[in-house]
């Protein structure tokens, strides 16, 4: 479980396709305190620790999640948001997040509102019927408040604290991101289903 906090921005610097795809990270996380075997959100998708070095750690990402995620479009150099898995007792910033990635997004436009950022998506048909104004979204893994809804687009507002810690503040129009629906909205949607 994570909370869509992001609490560093690592780097892409190697990646090697045999069977899986192997990504190693670079990262600011002190790596002697992270297990084999750990959860780091990366992009948003929860992704198992299989190596460690002094600033780095390396995870597997299986064709699955290649096919369900924009990490089929990694490449070295490329940042990306993370966050370690959610501890008891954390403080609980965000909204639950669980690092199952539903699909992706489309940036469809941008706008400066004041100091801040709109942001404007478009998401799978399949999914936006889960994406409430007012509701939450996790975007490569960062924990926002829809705006707005129109039929399968949908809005966010970013301030500069979130584009300064995040990898946000490099967002363009065409980019392809990963989304993660509200767990809340999704039981709801599936309740509504079978009454």
């Amino acid at each position: 479980m994570f909370t869509g906090i992001i609490t560093d921005i690592g780097t892409v610097t190697q990646l090697q396709q045999a069977g899986d795809t192997t990504a190693r990270i670079a990262t600011g996380y002190d790596t002697s305190r992270i297990d084999i075997g750990a959860s780091i959100a990366s992009d948003g998708v929860c992704l198992t620790v299989t190596a460690l070095g002094d600033d780095w750690y390396e995870v597997q990402i299986s064709a699955e999640t290649l096919s369900k995620t924009n990490l089929g479009d990694w490449a070295p150099g490329r940042q990306v948001n993370l966050e370690r898995a959610l501890r008891v007792g954390d403080e609980l910033g965000g909204h639950i997040v669980s690092g199952h990635v539903d699909g992706v997004a489309e940036v469809v436009a941008m706008a400066r509102e004041g100091d801040s950022t709109r942001l404007t998506f478009r998401v799978p048909a399949q999914l936006a019927r889960f994406v409430a104004p007012k509701g939450s979204v996790a975007l490569n893994g960062t924990s926002l408040t829809v705006n707005e809804v129109e039929g399968d687009t949908f809005g966010v507002n970013l301030i500069p604290h979130t584009q300064d810690v995040t990898t946000w503040g490099g967002i363009k129009v065409g980019d392809r991101i990963n989304i993660e629906i509200d767990t809340l909205a999704r039981y709801v949607a599936r309740l509504a289903e079978t009454a």
